[in-house]
């Protein structure tokens, strides 16, 4: 697996399927938000499958599928009270990590550093300068 921590209690992955969970609840996560909508291509794992996998394991489980490309201010609403209602640590996937890392930096802006948001997507592999830049025009 393939997880980028971005705080203590909060990591992005790329795509997980239901074979990933036990590996997810041993490294000590609470919870799996799938930021990802079911179809988005062929093969893809669905939901649903991850869901039950992850409540096997006493995980909690939330959706909150978003189109790449495709943020609107409901679904950042959605996603930051995931953040905030979700058991800790969280891990969040979608296809590749980068939209959860969008996500991600878009609800921390004005409650971090905007260097800070940077660095750690950074650190993490994800480049969300120009989505910071875009934020602070504003």
């Amino acid at each position: 697996m393939d997880i980028r921590p971005l705080t203590q209690e909060f990591a992005v992955s790329p795509q997980i399927d239901a074979a990933h969970v036990r590996e997810v609840a041993g490294a000590g996560f609470q919870s799996i938000l799938c930021n990802r909508p079911n179809d988005e291509e062929p093969g893809q794992p669905e939901f649903e499958a991850i869901k039950q996998a992850a409540e096997a394991e006493g995980l909690e489980v939330c959706s909150v599928p978003i189109t790449s490309g495709m943020i609107t201010p409901d679904a950042l609403a959605e996603f930051d009270k995931a953040l905030q209602d979700l058991p800790k640590p969280i891990l969040a996937y979608c296809r590749s990590g980068t939209r959860c890392t969008m996500l991600w930096a878009a609800v921390e802006h004005g409650r971090r550093a905007d260097e800070e948001i940077i660095e750690r997507a950074a650190k993490a592999g994800y480049d969300v300068a120009p989505l910071v830049r875009q934020m602070q025009a504003r």
